[in-house]
Formats: C-alpha cells, sequence, structure tokens
C-alpha cells in the first residue's frame, strides 16, 4: 500500500530514487543500515518499526525534508503526536508549504485551544485540503468568540460544489454549541443543503437532541427508532426514554470548539478510507482523536485501517484504547479479537469474545460474531448453538435475522453431522434470497455428495453458476453433480474451467482426476491426482484415497466402496 502522493515521505522516496539524501551521508557511519531498515519498514507500512532509523538518519542531516517528513508521518500515524508535532514544526520550518505539518500543527492548535494559532496555520499558504481548511477558519473564529466570522466562513464553504452538507451540518454545531437551537435545527433540515440526508451516527444524535429541545419530542422519538436498534446504546436508550416522556436533555454531541473541529477531521478520515486513501485516512482519525480522545467512531477506524494494512499489534493497541464500557467497546474487542486469530492466537480470541457475550447476554451481534470464530476453530456443534442464540435475540428484537446467519449455522449443522438441522438453514436462507449463489452451490454440492435429490441439486448448482459464472469452485460443484449423474462428457469443460481458475486447489484437481478417468483418459487422471496430492494437505482431500487411485486406478477404488466400475480397469 503506498503513500499518498502529497507526504513523499523517504520510506518510499528510497525505492525510487538514491539521491534522497545529501551525498555524504550515503557514507555516513550507520547511515546505510538505517536507510535500507527505513526502506523495508515503509514497504511493510510499519511505521513503527521505521521511526528509530529515520530518527537516525535525521540526527545526520537535519535539513533532509524527506526524512523529516517521513517522521512526521510515521510518527503521526502511530500516534505519537508529540514527537509529531516537534518534527512537524522545523518541517514547515523549512518547507512552509508542507500539507502533513500544517495539519499536525493545526490539530496541535485545537488540542490547546490556541484558536489564534489555528486560525493562522489556515490562513496560511500550507497545501492543506480546501475542506480543511476552511471548517478550520470557521470553528477557530467560533473558539475566539466571532460567530459572525465563523458563520461567513462557513458559507463561503457552502457554496463550494460538494461541500453544502457538511458545512450546513457544521453550522448548525455551531449554532447548537452557542444555544441556538431554532437556527441549528433549521442549518440540519434545510433542503437547499442536504444536511438531514447525509448525516452519521453522531449527526443523527445531534438531530434528535434539537428536535427535543425544541419540543419536537414524537419527531425525535421517531428518529431514533428509525435510526438505531434498541439495546445497542444506553446513551440513545435514555435519550428516547426522556424524549418520550416530553423531557429534554442537553445538547453534548460536542461542548467546544475544538471538539467540532474533530468532527470534521473524523468525517474526512471516513471520506479518505472510503476513497481507498488507508494512510490518508489514518493521519485525519489521528488528528481527530487527539482533539477530541472520546471520539470512539475515529478510534475504531484507527484499528480497523491499521488491520487493512496489515499491522495487527497497532490494531491491537487502538482497540485497547477504546474502553469496554463503550458504546463501540464491543466493536472493538471484535476487532481485538480477529487481530488475534490473525496473530494465531484464537484461543485467546475465543476466550474474550465468550466473555463478552456473557457480559452482554441480550447483544445478538456478540453472539454471532463468537459463533462465527467457534466454527472456523471447528467447534461446529458450539458454534451452533451460538448461532441460535444469537438467531433468537434477533427475532426478539423484531429482526428478521439475514440469509449469511441461517448460512452459518446451516454449515456448523452440516460439519457437526446434524444434517436434518443443515439442510433447513440453507433452505431457510434461500427464503429470504431464493437465488444467492453462494448458498445454492453449498446445499447442491452437499446434496450431490449424499447422493439426495440429484435432479433439484443440480438444479441449485446451475442456478448459482448463472448467479456467480466467474467462480471456480461453483464450476466444480455443477461438473461434480454432472458427473455423479453419469453425464460424464459434460462434466468434463466445466471442471477443465474450474481447474484453470482455481489452478493449485487439492480437491479441484483430484475432481478433475475422476472426471478424466470417467472419459477414458486415464493417464491424465493420475496425472491430475498426483497434481492434487502435491497440493495438499486440504482440509477436503482424502489423501489416502487419491494415492489409492494413483496406484489402482478409480474403478477398483469405487469397487472397495461397494460402487459399480465407470468402465472395465486398465
Amino acid at each position: 500500500m503506498p503513500f499518498p502522493p502529497f507526504l513523499r515521505p523517504v520510506l518510499l522516496a528510497v525505492l525510487t530514487t538514491s539521491g534522497v539524501l545529501a551525498p555524504h551521508l550515503a557514507h555516513a557511519q550507520g547511515a546505510a543500515g538505517a536507510f535500507l531498515a527505513a526502506r523495508q519498514a515503509g514497504i511493510m507500512n510499519d511505521f513503527s518499526a521505521s521511526l528509530p532509523y529515520l530518527e537516525r538518519l535525521h540526527s545526520l542531516n537535519p535539513e533532509d525534508r524527506s526524512t523529516l517528513e517521513g517522521l512526521v508521518v510515521s510518527s503521526f500515524t502511530v500516534g505519537e503526536v508529540e514527537q509529531a508535532a516537534r518534527n512537524a514544526a522545523d518541517m514547515l520550518a523549512l518547507e512552509p508549504t508542507n500539507r502533513i505539518a500544517a495539519l499536525v500543527l493545526l490539530s496541535q492548535a485545537f488540542v490547546q485551544t490556541d484558536y489564534t494559532r489555528a486560525l493562522d496555520l489556515a490562513q496560511s499558504d500550507a497545501d492543506m485540503h480546501p475542506l480543511i481548511a476552511g471548517l478550520s477558519q470557521a470553528w477557530a473564529h467560533l473558539g475566539a468568540g466571532r460567530m459572525s466570522e465563523a458563520l461567513e466562513t462557513l458559507d463561503q464553504i457552502s457554496g463550494m460544489e460538494g461541500m453544502e452538507a457538511f458545512a450546513g451540518y457544521c453550522r448548525a454545531l455551531s449554532l447548537a454549541l452557542v444555544g441556538d437551537v431554532e437556527g441549528a435545527l433549521a442549518a440540519i433540515e434545510d433542503p437547499e443543503t442536504g444536511v438531514a440526508s447525509a448525516l452519521n451516527r453522531r449527526g443523527y444524535m445531534a438531530y434528535a437532541q434539537l428536535l427535543a429541545l425544541n419540543e419536537r419530542f414524537d419527531e425525535a422519538v421517531t428518529l431514533i427508532d428509525t435510526v438505531f436498534l434498541t439495546g445497542t446504546d444506553p446513551r440513545i436508550d435514555r435519550m428516547r426514554d426522556s424524549y418520550a416522556e416530553g423531557q429534554t436533555l442537553p445538547f453534548d454531541v460536542i461542548s467546544t470548539p475544538a471538539q467540532g473541529m474533530a468532527e470534521v477531521f473524523s468525517v474526512m478520515a471516513t471520506a479518505m478510507e472510503n476513497a481507498r486513501n488507508p494512510v490518508e485516512a489514518l493521519i485525519y482519525a489521528q488528528a481527530a482523536v487527539w482533539v477530541n480522545p472520546a471520539l470512539s467512531e475515529a478510534q475504531l477506524m484507527i484499528g480497523q485501517i491499521f488491520e487493512e494494512i496489515e499491522q495487527p499489534h497497532m490494531a491491537a493497541q487502538a482497540y485497547d484504547a477504546i474502553p469496554d464500557d463503550d458504546v463501540l467497546g464491543n466493536a472493538a474487542r471484535m476487532g481485538r479479537a480477529q487481530v488475534l486469530e490473525t496473530l494465531g492466537r484464537r484461543d485467546e480470541a475465543i476466550a474474550d469474545l465468550t466473555a463478552m457475550a456473557e457480559q452482554n447476554p441480550d447483544s445478538y451481534a456478540s453472539y454471532s460474531v463468537l459463533a462465527d470464530f467457534l466454527r472456523r476453530d471447528e467447534q461446529f456443534a458450539a458454534a451452533a448453538q451460538a448461532y441460535s442464540r444469537a438467531i433468537a435475540l434477533m427475532q426478539d428484537a423484531g429482526l428478521s435475522p439475514e440469509w449469511p446467519i441461517w448460512f452459518s449455522r446451516a454449515v456448523a449443522y452440516s460439519r457437526a453431522d446434524d444434517w436434518d438441522a443443515a439442510e433447513a438453514d440453507f433452505r431457510r436462507a434461500l427464503e429470504v434470497e431464493p437465488d444467492q449463489p453462494t448458498v445454492l452451490n453449498y446445499l447442491g454440492y452437499s446434496l450431490i455428495e449424499r447422493g439426495e435429490k440429484l435432479d433439484e441439486a443440480l438444479d441449485m448448482i446451475e442456478r448459482a453458476v448463472a448467479g456467480d459464472p466467474d467462480s471456480g469452485y461453483i464450476l466444480d460443484s455443477l461438473a461434480w453433480a454432472l458427473f455423479r449423474l453419469g453425464r460424464y462428457d459434460e462434466a468434463l469443460p466445466h471442471m477443465e474451467r474450474a481447474v484453470e481458475m482455481e489452478p493449485t486447489d487439492a480437491v479441484l484437481n483430484d475432481h478433475l482426476g475422476d472426471v478424466y478417468w470417467a472419459v477414458g483418459r486415464q493417464r491424465e487422471a493420475r496425472f491430475q491426482w498426483r497434481r492434487a496430492l502435491s497440493f495438499a494437505p486440504a482440509d477436503q482431500l482424502d489423501e489416502d484415497l487419491v494415492r489409492r487411485k494413483v496406484e489402482h486406478g478409480l474403478d477398483a477404488v469405487r469397487e472397495e466402496a461397494g460402487e459399480p466400475p465407470l468402465h472395465p480397469a486398465e
């Protein structure tokens, strides 16, 4: 995952040029090793590991801008914000237009509620994103007590294409902050800006609070019931209970202009992540949580991004920063469990998820995630039980389970040798989504393997192929169904195509060997069986059986199993 172009840190610059550093530095004591180590860390997105090497390079040549910028980027992305700010000040002195340095120092100014400094940075020549530069000016003006200037700035930003909705949302937050409830509500409901249709979770919280403060209690309750799930956020539940009784609560989505700017950073992080720019997203998210440490949405995103760029240890640290009693505490624990599994510590993950489910007995999400981990750990009976609990909780909450959870429980039942229960759940999944290729394929293939309802199974698999024609595994199911029905010549092209699409899959190569044998191509069959063994071990490949086919042929193996030979043995 490359760094965004505007950052240009030394970690990736070394990949394209050997002239980044001053000539004498290349010969300095220890520089070469630090240089190569920093490069390798950059390739691996291991920002934490890069820091000591970048510091070494910086000490040898303090004027090198690429090294200094690399220090700013690496330290800020891992949350070493004070170090990043020190280096950013040096960076901005060398290069006044540097975007990342200005962004770090802008964040620091809001942390320190130094609104004069924030305004100076926002109005400087630094190459910041127009939304960041403009909205930081608005929040800095508000922080300095200049409400008129803040609103004028927001009006200017609202006139920029694509920025109307978020500028309008910031207007609503700023008006709410100074007690102008009617003005804040009007800003959200302005049809010209479309704020109400572009709100995130925190935006809907703000909207509900403002509706209630304007004594529109019924609308506030309806909004909460429409947007939020009951029982998932105690804060939301308290709001709803109060509004249902006609009681207002203070506006508390933000309480300072600095927290307003943290909302901006958080939304910008989301936009960068959606645009597949994870490093930029990480920088904006770190800025958000530095300014407002309680902004758990941004903290959760930090963990998710570190997972995405394959830094599990940093992801775990990010998730650990969210308290268990936070509304996103369970989501953080689930993320941490995923990290533990990635690190080969699935037992720890399951233990923590089990504790989480016990601590949250009404959370269907907790049981569903626990079930997924148990299934991957091949604890199939326990997984089915956890899925059952999740399904019951969903139904108790008035929710209709979607096809994936029926499918997952069906797989668990199937692997636990409870086929009747499994088939029932597969069919429930198809009731929800009749043409779902994964479900059709799994059920159809299972029926073929069991020798049951072969015509129906073939129809299911053909529908699965129609829904996902580029899946080698679904094509394998179609070929195997035709094989089991004795339609060997029809099976062959589908089986060959499946292996072309998944050339290293042991089971598919084994199946192709069987089809080759069935059409009289015994030499090629043995070749495919040997190929299958070369890709073993595989979960569903019986290696002893395949070796017997190589040695004795498929007909002899079928006779051993009490099945008729396909044709006379060699």
